[in-house]
């Protein structure tokens, strides 16, 4: 009766080498480097205007012109539109901004955007479209996506 060897030689020419170390770094770099390539090419097609915080200046200094607009062009998401003439201010902490509308107070629109700095626009008749949002105090509280300058 023959025993087995439990201890078994491997031979050092028959293994694989092992992944080099830098693999994963590499891999890595490629595809931040498409991911922020892609990111690119789709913010081109989409040719959104939006303007973000914090360029109030470069606006204020080219100046508005009437029929600009300002905002994404998703019209899907922002359905809603209203118009009037932008003030500052909401109510009971509802709306940073709001839009006065003939009728009276009681036909303001509320107003907030993550898109657009609605600060630059304070005074000016405008046309928006929004995405409605649940209020308790505002009659109409709107998210603002796209802007025009009436």
């Amino acid at each position: 009766m023959e025993k087995d060897n439990i201890i078994h030689n491997f031979d050092n020419s028959t293994a694989t080498s092992a992944p080099s170390s830098k693999t994963p770094i590499v891999l890595f770099l490629i595809l931040a480097v498409l991911g922020v390539l892609s990111g690119y090419i789709i913010s081109q097609l989409r040719g959104s205007s939006i303007i973000p915080l914090g360029t109030k200046s470069a606006i204020e200094k080219s100046g508005l012109k009437k029929g600009q607009t300002f905002g994404s062009a998703d019209e899907k998401t922002f359905k809603d539109t209203t118009e009037g003439v932008l003030k500052e201010g909401g109510i009971d902490g509802e709306g940073v901004f709001h839009l006065e509308r003939p009728g009276g107070e009681s036909q303001n629109v509320y107003l907030t955007s993550s898109l657009i700095d609605l600060s630059t626009f304070v005074g000016k008749k405008v046309k928006v479209w929004g995405e409605t949002q649940k209020a308790e105090k505002a009659g109409w509280l709107m998210d603002v996506g796209r802007l025009q300058v009436l």
